[in-house]
């Protein structure tokens, strides 16, 4: 077994020694786990080192979430052959990661759970490998479940890989090869695999996952690129170094490229500009070492360019040929982020730092640089912006990077993008995955009715009281669902959602059947105010908690908003003293989330997001305004 990288030399006739590939994967199937088995078993790590499980999550809201939202590489050698590997998110929200990283290579690892199999985010990262015309790895993880179910799960993995190839209309020699694909079945976690499948909730009878390595050697073709032609290094991700500052993640697609070579730089509106790459790194495991050069196929990082953005062509100065630019889908959830506009701007006991308009603005045009997938579009206020993405997952996440980096910011509640086609408004769908024990089954049916869902399919399990149901929804209509989705299922339910394309606009949808707890006045919780208020509804605040006029406390178990006073405190007369009094029990508040927070919020709200709090309230503070609002939308009805 090789630990250390093949020699490089200054001639190279193919590339034999190389191979680029994807693991594409559902939310959870174990992308990350695997990678971290094929490190650990190629000796990446020395043998004192500390062993991390998802060494590749490492961000502190990846780990956190236990998702990949970037789009990393590693190198992993083993036996002189180098697998440069994109480990990719599993989440559609995160779509312009998965394509960035499918335009680094030349096969993908599709990995499926052994129990679950195929998923619709399978569905949405294995549509886009046939799309590039990737061949395709099929991956059985975790035969060692309980409840694993191998033979069942390949047969599903090629019924969606010949739905998929249908609707991409590709060529029937493709498919047939499509249809024979390699299937290997493995125990990511116990770091084993085997082309043999196992008994069902059993590990492969395999030392290692040697029989993967092999699979992609076969059957991952060495790249085609061309080592004697004119240099093309496509910049296809970003980083950044405090010594090097910005970072370009390149394939060299064409020729060589060398530290200290002047390159042209091919920029998105067609000017070419001379520029030199002051350094050349090439991943090793999991750290990036200084290299002399890089031929046709390698993918490495090239510094000395401080304005390089995604999409980006490096290339011979003298006969500059452009590479086509990255495309991604559209996107179809749009929130506003601005500026903290709450009484408690700047005064909370944990306070941000960054409060200004410039500031936020300044943060949003640097979320554009690395984000392919996101756009920021100016509002009717000068402090306040609109931020479009693929999904509510991707705004939250840009919102709490923001916050954790000392932002005070309004977040407006998510809308969905809408789009005029033959005159008429559209609107984008889901496909929405549910899993849920029988008993919930009408409790789900009738949450997803009042949505304007449409069944698809359904699927009861054999070895299980479960149901399986695919429906097509608004996107609007799953704007709070999850919240409602788990509340109904008592936590035991799970759902995916995929975009399924723009339809005509539905109508309205039924809002939140509950209203809100106001606040009507400034000040700090009182223990015996939420005594009495116990009986109305849910506070989200307890005792001594800062509250102002329009923010939101509580759900009220009404329909409608109603404001109460929260910082009454018990009076006391000359008939009896503290003392003497019953001592009150108090149910606890439920503290939301942010995501949790942007689900709750309706139509005439909006969520106040510091570094220390996060509180609903409404856009119009003043009670009396907001009354005036009200009779006017009813008057206009």
């Amino acid at each position: 077994m090789s630990v250390t990288a093949p020699e490089r030399s200054e001639s190279t006739s193919g590339r034999a020694d190389l191979r680029n590939v994807a693991i594409v994967a559902h939310v959870d199937h174990g992308k990350t786990t695997l990678v971290d088995a094929m490190l650990r078993q190629s000796g990446a790590f020395a043998a004192r080192a500390e062993l991390v499980d998802r060494v590749m999550d490492s961000g502190d809201l990846e780990r956190e979430k236990g998702i990949t939202i970037l789009a990393k590489n590693t190198a992993v050698h083993r036996e002189g052959v180098t697998y440069n590997i994109i480990d990719t998110p599993g989440h559609a929200d995160f779509g312009g990661e998965v394509e960035r990283g499918l335009s680094m290579v030349d096969g993908v690892v599709l990995l499926v759970d052994a129990s679950e199999g195929p998923l619709p985010q399978t569905r949405f990262v294995l549509r886009k490998a046939l799309a590039a015309h990737l061949p395709v790895i099929l991956v059985v993880n975790k035969t060692d479940r309980a409840d694993a179910r191998c033979a069942e799960v390949v047969d599903e993995s090629l019924e969606l890989l010949l739905e998929l190839a249908t609707d991409l209309d590709l060529d029937d020699d493709v498919v047939a090869k499509l249809l024979d694909l390699p299937v290997i079945y493995a125990s990511a976690r116990a770091g084993k695999a085997s082309v043999e499948r196992p008994a069902d909730g059993t590990v492969p009878d395999s030392p290692d996952l040697q029989p993967l390595f092999d699979t992609l050697m076969t059957q991952v073709p060495a790249p085609a690129d061309d080592p004697d032609g004119v240099l093309q290094a496509h910049v296809t991700n970003l980083d950044a170094s405090a010594y090097l500052g910005r970072i370009a993640l390149c394939r060299v697609r064409s020729g060589r490229i060398r530290r200290g070579q002047q390159v042209g730089w091919c920029r998105e509106d067609g000017s070419v500009q001379r520029v030199k790459v002051t350094e050349l790194l090439r991943t090793e495991g999991l750290e990036r070492v200084s290299a002399e050069f890089a031929d046709a196929g390698d993918i490495v990082a090239v510094a000395g360019i401080a304005e390089v953005t995604i999409g980006d062509t490096l290339a011979d100065p003298d006969d500059p040929h452009p590479l086509p630019r990255i495309t991604v889908d559209e996107p179809a959830i749009a929130m506003t982020i601005g500026t903290n506009t709450s009484p408690m701007a700047g005064r909370d006991p944990k306070p941000g730092t960054k409060l200004t308009a410039r500031l936020v603005k300044n943060r949003l045009d640097s979320e554009l640089v690395g984000n392919v997938s996101m756009r920021v579009l100016p509002t009717e206020r000068p402090d306040t912006w609109e931020v479009q993405g693929r999904g509510e997952l991707a705004l939250a996440i840009l919102v709490e990077q923001m916050r954790r980096e000392g932002f005070e910011l309004t977040v407006g509640k998510p809308q969905v993008v809408t789009k005029e086609v033959d005159g008429k408004v559209h609107e984008p769908f889901e496909r929405l995955s549910v899993d849920v024990p029988d008993d919930y089954l009408g409790a789900v049916t009738q949450l997803l009715a009042a949505r304007k869902g449409e069944l698809l399919e359904m699927q009861h399990s054999a070895s299980s009281q479960n149901v399986r149901m695919e429906y097509r929804v608004p996107s609007r209509g799953l704007i709070g669902f999850r919240t409602e989705f788990l509340t109904e299922t008592r936590g035991t339910g799970i759902a995916n959602q995929l975009f399924d394309g723009y339809g005509p606009w539905v109508g309205e949808l039924r809002a939140r059947i509950s209203g809100s707890l106001i606040a009507d006045r400034a000040g700090a919780v009182a223990g015996h105010a939420v005594a009495l208020l116990a009986d109305r509804g849910e506070l989200f605040v307890g005792p001594t908690t800062t509250v102002y006029a329009g923010m939101v406390i509580g759900e009220n178990n009404r329909s409608e908003d109603m404001e109460v006073n929260i910082v009454r405190e018990k009076k006391l007369t000359n008939m009896r003293q503290s003392s003497q009094d019953v001592l009150e029990r108090l149910t606890p508040p439920r503290i939301l989330s942010l995501e949790q927070a942007l689900e709750f919020c309706s139509e005439d709200e909006c969520v106040e997001v510091t570094p220390g709090a996060v509180r609903i309230r409404k856009v119009e503070l003043d009670s009396h305004l907001r009354n005036r609002q009200r009779i006017r939308a009813k008057a206009r009805a």
